[in-house]
């Protein structure tokens, strides 16, 4: 395909240029459906009347609908977006930062999706739409799935669909609640995923972080023990990476340990565990749920981190190398390429 598209390139230039503009703007109706013209025009950022040029264009080839309410993509325009991905990310160089992140990061599979989450929120859907694809071509009937929580976690279970071919899998939070808002708990997320993916869930019904004397309690309680060995066996674990001052404030930590956290320079943090610019932990609290330690049991663990102001974050905890899959956006992806090339 490489060789084709240089070869386009140099006969057909502009044929490149007017494709991947369809394709921005078949690709942002589909997020925004329905949407008018003004709107996507500043969302693409072409002039109005381009886009109204493209729309008239793409409407009489049957991809747009357009209606009182806005636009919507047809079947048609549907099946053009999915077979015309492959090719975008080959013509944008989005396939060659996947590779290099691969390689850089020895990961065994790395999707970037465009966009930038901190830009535009509707990227982590993307992401979370890219993590349900991986779900269904990687999951096999009878396994266990421990979810984290936090907003991108909460992106993958919004757009989770009935998994075929991955019957009575068990759906399991990672760790326990954060006492953040309900929606983001790994306990709402867990259900959520479990339902749409027709799959069952337990619960784990404990704060997070704990005292050491409430932790050795907690652990020996029979539900709670048995919640925790499905969590630690799990075949696959989704989880997110947070930003390390971000992720300190969530938990209400005390100033004597923030002063901790930001005196070692910790940047990242993943499972309760912060890491500094080189990959080291620095700091950990104690938390109810999945240690690094136990990633090592499972088959496939997926970051799902996306956004520029989180490449070092995700830097510093693909360090050591807990996590085999990175699913992630351009925004991050580029400023990742940028740091680890330093």
């Amino acid at each position: 395909m490489r060789a084709f598209i240089d070869l386009q390139k140099k006969l057909f230039p502009d044929v490149l240029d007017v494709i991947q503009r369809r394709y921005q703007l078949l690709y942002y109706i589909q997020i925004m459906q329905p949407v008018g013209r003004r709107a996507l025009a500043e969302s693409v950022e072409l002039a109005e009347r381009t886009v109204r040029s493209e729309v008239d264009f793409l409407n009489k080839q049957g991809a747009v609908e357009i209606t009182s309410r806005g636009m919507h993509l047809s079947y048609e325009g549907q099946n053009i977006l999915e077979q015309l991905a492959e090719f975008i990310k080959e013509v944008s160089g989005i396939k060659v930062l996947e590779q290099q992140l691969k390689d850089k990061l020895n990961l065994d599979y790395v999707v970037v999706v465009p966009g930038d989450s901190d830009e535009l929120n509707w990227v982590k859907q993307e992401m979370g739409k890219a993590c349900v694809q991986y779900l269904k071509e990687h999951m096999s009937p009878n396994q266990a799935i421990a979810i984290t929580g936090g907003t991108t976690m909460a992106s993958v279970a919004q757009v989770m669909t009935p998994l075929s071919g991955a019957d009575q899998c068990l759906y399991v939070p990672a760790r326990g609640g954060l006492g953040e808002r309900v929606e983001n708990q790994a306990n709402t997320i867990c259900a959520e995923m479990a339902k749409k993916a027709r799959g069952d869930y337990r619960l784990l019904y404990v704060p997070d972080p704990l005292s050491e004397e409430s932790y050795q309690t907690i652990k020996e309680e029979p539900s709670i023990k048995e919640v925790l060995d499905i969590i630690r066996n799990a075949e696959i674990v989704i989880h997110g990476v947070g930003d390390a001052l971000t992720m300190a404030e969530r938990r209400k930590t005390s100033p004597e340990q923030m002063e901790l956290i930001k005196k070692y320079n910790a940047v990242g943090e993943a499972f309760g565990y912060y890491f500094n610019v080189e990959g080291e932990i620095v700091h950990k609290v104690r938390t109810v749920g999945l240690q690094l330690e136990d990633l090592k049991r499972a088959k496939h663990v997926i970051a799902v981190a996306g956004g520029c102001s989180k490449a070092q974050a995700i830097s510093s905890y693909f360090q050591p190398g807990q996590s085999n899959v990175l699913i992630t956006d351009e925004g991050a992806a580029q400023e990742l390429i940028r740091d680890l090339s330093l």
